[in-house]
């Protein structure tokens, strides 16, 4: 028998097919179940227009039977089968689709669902298989054919016995390596997990025989073999159903099997989105963050299927990372089974999902902020700091879409525990309020006992406690809410003094020069300047900086592990109203040397108080006790 040559040249592309369109072996089984598939639809269709079969659609199947004595798995179906000629142009050109073709001739109506499209699935077989046999009778003839294949080097296609309508393929498996254990395809554990893992969704059954045991009738002891014929998917993807149909209990059940958290999610997202791009998706917002989410191991991505079957275990780019702790799939008819990582990150039609999607997940996010506040919070608590990394990453440029989810404690909450929006912020601020007002610390507490905080609130302000390392790097990227600025109580002008109060200060301010000026010197390097301040009431000093970098983010910024470290421009604030300030301008001519040791104790004491470490705990120690005896 004449061997034929692969009309779509040679070896070098049928190894590029298979070794670059494909990153796991294992996906042969589900793209020869997928070619399967088309077979049966395109039979029953035929069926449907025609009338010339009697054939319901519970009457098709695919089987699949592994022997380990001739190290062969067969895959067969009663689909259309193949002529000659199709024989010919579906296996002997790579990359001719059948299935493409019957789509382009035919309209198809929503029983139908032609999954293959770029005829390239079928070669995959050979990276399991050293040989490769194909047996098949086309619907309306009377011969069958067979095409055996080694793979690169050509085919050959000659007439053979079959007499029901279909196709079988058999593989011969390549024997196994020290690398590649290929005789794991015909174990039944192994088989159940790639059909469950990639062809569960199948509209077909995928039957394999099995065989079980059983007590031997009148025996208590003795068993005996048996062969049950057993279907290996479930057919129905849950989320193709109606929302109608399905409860919460059957969402949850899901999210339990399918992504194995032992808790139930907090809540379900089950849309279908029709128009540019189909796409059917079901996702899941966890009630827990996963043991390791904020870690470098954490790996984000929806499962993602081609009507029905899976295409990829976690697909990164369905997912923003600002909604990474999202779970759940997406299956869209738009996408071929034979996409690889590199296609995906330019595919149009993936790019416009991910995009519908996390318009999706913001709106079903805030109306869950809208009507149920605690489950809201809920959610907050475990992956609230990812929305606000979300807002500081990539400049800003999520902050629209974000900052109307970002919660923050606050002084106009009832308890510490509680939150507030910005929103609900700004509906409560007073007539004349120039900023949104916020402390930072690393605590509630600390945050409140900031002196300027106890200003601010003295005043009838309320202010935003930022008790998280990238709370103030996001508010900086928001800059305004609703035409507000965002005010660190700690730095610059809080507007709250008429122009009167600031003339006068400039006036003491001016009149205590001098002793600003030794003070200054005395904290040499550590601080840029020492002013009076209008931010403190019953403290005697603080801390403020100016500049964009503040205390607290220079805080946060030397504790990376970048080995750089960073300083704000620290200035030294005295309460003119204090009684320690009156002391300081008496020791300025009766005392410099003391004026330096009650300057440096002054200093210290706001580095504790903004929660700042200080240079020489024990050298501080000693002063105090100088200073006392």
């Amino acid at each position: 028998m004449e061997q034929k040559q692969f009309q779509a040249e040679s070896k070098r592309m049928l190894d590029l097919m298979i070794h670059s369109i494909y990153t796991h072996k294992e996906i042969f089984l589900r793209e020869l179940i997928s070619n399967a598939s088309d077979a049966i639809d395109k039979r029953y269709y035929r069926s449907l227009q025609d009338g010339s079969e009697g054939m319901n659609r519970e009457d098709f199947y695919i089987e699949l039977r592994p022997d380990k004595d001739t190290r062969t798995l067969t895959i067969r179906d009663n689909g259309i089968g193949m002529t000659a000629e199709e024989l010919e142009q579906n296996l002997g050109v790579i990359a001719h689709s059948g299935s493409l073709a019957f789509k382009s001739e035919h309209t198809l109506d929503e029983n139908t669902d032609i999954i293959g499209q770029f005829g390239v699935g079928f070669y995959s077989a050979f990276m399991a298989a050293k040989r490769v046999i194909v047996r098949t009778k086309a619907q309306d003839s009377d011969t069958a054919y067979e095409w055996i294949s080694d793979g690169t080097e050509g085919y050959t296609i000659d007439t053979c016995e079959k007499e029901e309508v279909g196709t079988e393929i058999v593989l011969e498996l390549i024997e196994d390596t020290e690398d590649e254990k290929y005789s794991e395809y015909l174990e039944e554990y192994r088989i159940r997990s790639l059909v469950k893992k990639y062809s569960d969704y199948i509209r077909f059954p995928i039957r394999m025989e099995i065989t079980r045991e059983k007590l031997k009738e009148g025996s208590e002891s003795e068993y005996e073999s048996y062969v049950e014929m057993t279907t290996l998917n479930s057919m129905t993807p849950m989320w193709k159903r109606n929302k109608s149909e399905l409860k919460d209990e059957d969402y949850n059940q899901f999210y339990r099997d399918k992504f194995f958290d032992y808790s139930e999610p907090l809540m379900h997202i089950h849309s279908r989105s029709e128009g540019t791009v189909t796409y059917n998706s079901l996702l899941y917002i966890p009630a827990k963050a996963p043991y390791d989410y904020y870690s470098k191991e954490y790996e984000k991505g929806l499962q993602l299927f081609a009507s029905g079957v899976m295409i990829m275990e976690k697909c990164s780019e369905l997912l923003p990372d600002h909604f990474s702790f999202v779970k759940g799939l997406v299956d869209s008819e738009d996408l071929s089974l034979n996409i690889s990582r590199e296609m995906l990150q330019h595919d149009r039609q993936l790019k416009l999902i991910a995009k519908s999607l996390e318009k999706s997940i913001k709106n079903e996010l805030a109306k869950l902020l809208k009507t149920d506040r605690e489950k809201y919070t809920e959610f907050w608590k475990s992956f609230g700091i990812q929305l606000k990394f979300g807002v500081y990453n990539g400049y800003g440029v999520n902050k629209e879409l974000l900052q109307d989810l970002l919660m923050f404690h606050s002084s106009g909450c009832d308890d510490a525990e509680g939150y507030t929006t910005l929103a609900e912020y700004v509906t409560r601020m007073r007539e004349d309020q120039k900023y949104i007002y916020y402390a930072a610390g690393e605590t509630v507490t600390r945050c409140a006992g900031l002196p300027a905080a106890e200003l601010v609130r003295d005043k009838g302000y309320e202010v935003l406690y930022l008790t998280e390392n990238v709370d103030e790097f996001a508010l900086q990227m928001i800059s305004k809410y609703q035409d507000k600025e965002f005010k660190n109580v700690s730095a610059g002008d809080l507007g709250l003094e008429t122009e009167e109060d600031k003339t006068a200060l400039e006036e003491k301010n001016e009149a205590s020069k001098e002793l600003f000026a030794e003070m200054a010197k005395a904290l040499e390097g550590k601080v840029k300047t020492v002013r009076l301040s209008s931010r403190l009431k019953n403290h005697a000093v603080c801390l403020s900086s100016d500049g964009d970098l503040s205390l607290e983010m220079e805080k946060v910024l030397n504790t990376m592990p970048t080995g750089q470290k960073v300083q704000a421009e620290r200035v030294l604030e005295l309460n003119p109203e204090h009684p320690v300030f009156g002391v300081l301008q008496r020791l300025l001519t009766e005392n410099t040397d003391k004026l330096k040791q009650y300057t440096d104790l002054l200093y210290q004491q706001a580095l504790l108080i903004e929660g700042m470490p200080i240079e020489d705990p024990a050298a501080l120690s000693k002063m105090i006790c100088d200073l006392m005896v």
